[in-house]
């Protein structure tokens, strides 16, 4: 994990999900998964957008050409581990994962451009990679 991402996640935990660094509020994720190769246990911090009880995910590497190593984790595995802001707290959540579609993709990538620039700078530097979309699901929901 990188030291970037170990902060992220410590200030995640320490701060009830909230994240001052980089500016990504209470916008974060920590998703939990297993490498398909290393059998490593993994977590990412992910920016996410709530959609109706489960959080949309772009695999967007902060647009890299390469697809981050998360997104062939997800495509592996039907349900992950979540950590998510609930009410000041974190909380652990199971969810199901499904890719969206590329018309659900589509509009779901406008969403992700209307909250951040930052996406759509991503698109300059990741040479025509379209950046899939996942739903998570909460499964105890």
């Amino acid at each position: 994990m990188s030291d970037f991402n170990g902060t992220i996640i410590d200030e995640f935990r320490s701060n009830g999900g909230f994240v001052k660094t980089a500016g990504f509020g209470d916008n974060l994720i920590l998703l939990h998964t297993v490498g398909i190769k290393s059998r490593e246990p993994r977590i990412n911090p992910l920016f996410a957008l709530p959609d109706d009880g489960s959080w949309l995910v772009v695999g967007s590497a902060a647009g890299s050409p390469k697809t981050p190593a998360w997104v062939h984790n997800l495509r592996a595995m039907p349900e992950v581990d979540l950590e998510v802001p609930v009410d000041g707290t974190v909380v652990g959540r199971r969810a199901t994962v499904r890719e969206l579609s590329p018309e659900e993709r589509d509009a779901a990538w406008q969403r992700f451009l209307g909250v951040s620039d930052g996406f759509r700078k991503y698109t300059e530097t990741a040479e025509g990679r379209r950046f899939p979309i996942f739903r998570l699901t909460p499964v105890d929901r």
